[in-house]
């Protein structure tokens, strides 16, 4: 993959986390995780061992992770042997906010090669930044300043020389950035990463077998739930989708409740994820 340069000369100017004014909080100031926590980080990492596929991936991520470590953005990039960014990925609630942060990532190449080396200088623990910080002539800044995710928290992967494996920042407006939560990011990341690889395997040694599943899979829902789910995924509330069909909200609702059901998830976020990966939405 051939990667544009772009020069960034400021430093990264690193948030303080919590009383700890240096790169990273010690282990003895984080304090232990509390019950809630604990239980937290338990039904977080058993969730990541059922990720399989993309839609799996999003639902988890967007969802039980999502309570845990708040975020609009989630972006996913993973080096490839010859040192060079093989895949970037964004995941959003905000299915249609997504796609432009993995495409600037990708041609803002200095922009991420500079957090990664940050993160290599900070002895591997998670970084804690505004996201005013990264550089302002930063397209992938401007957009997190138009979606209001002012806060970043960054952690990766690296293999036994050290190098990067993968690399995931977490952006939004809630990003928490106290040691107790990059504390939590530094524990799930490696879970993260594992669920993430996974969906790849996943998807080249099945495609074939699912084809004929997505071939099929707009028959999961009728016409109009399908065109309830599209003005879902257009940010819609049943209100407004009532006025558009010219239904009422609680016969909206209901179909909604319907459509969580026949895809087998929890809230309407993953129905939508859900459906792009069975083809049943497109953009």
């Amino acid at each position: 993959m051939e990667l544009k340069n772009t020069k960034l000369h400021a430093p990264l100017q690193l948030a303080p986390l919590g009383p700890v004014n240096g790169h990273h909080a010690a282990p003895g100031d984080w304090g232990p995780l509390d019950a809630a926590e604990l239980e937290a980080v338990a039904l977080n990492i058993e969730a990541s061992l059922r990720v399989y596929t993309s839609h799996h991936f999003f639902s988890w991520t967007q969802g039980l992770l999502q309570n845990l470590i708040p975020h609009e953005i989630l972006i996913c990039s993973l080096r490839g042997g010859d040192g060079n960014l093989s895949l970037v990925e964004s995941f959003s609630t905000a299915a249609a906010e997504a796609e432009p942060f993995d495409r600037l990532y990708i041609q803002e190449p200095g922009l991420g090669e500079r957090l990664v080396r940050e993160w290599e200088e900070n002895l591997y623990q998670p970084l804690a930044l505004d996201a005013a910080g990264l550089a302002p002539e930063s397209a992938l800044s401007r957009e997190f300043a138009r979606i209001g995710a002012s806060r970043l928290v960054a952690h990766g992967t690296y293999d036994t020389s050290g190098r990067m494996t993968s690399f995931f920042i977490f952006a939004g407006s809630a990003v928490d950035a106290n040691p107790r939560r990059t504390r939590l990011v530094e524990i799930l990341v490696p879970f993260l990463h594992a669920a993430w690889v996974r969906t790849k395997v996943s998807l080249s040694g099945e495609a074939g077998a699912h084809a004929d599943a997505h071939a099929g899979a707009r028959d999961l829902l009728t016409e109009r739930e399908r065109e309830v789910l599209k003005w879902v995924y257009l940010g819609k509330s049943n209100i407004e989708i009532g006025l558009i069909l010219g239904i009422s909200p609680l016969t909206v609702k209901n179909h909604v409740q319907e459509i969580l059901r026949r895809l087998n998830v929890q809230n309407r976020a993953q129905a939508v994820g859900k459906a792009f990966s069975l083809h049943i939405l497109s953009c």
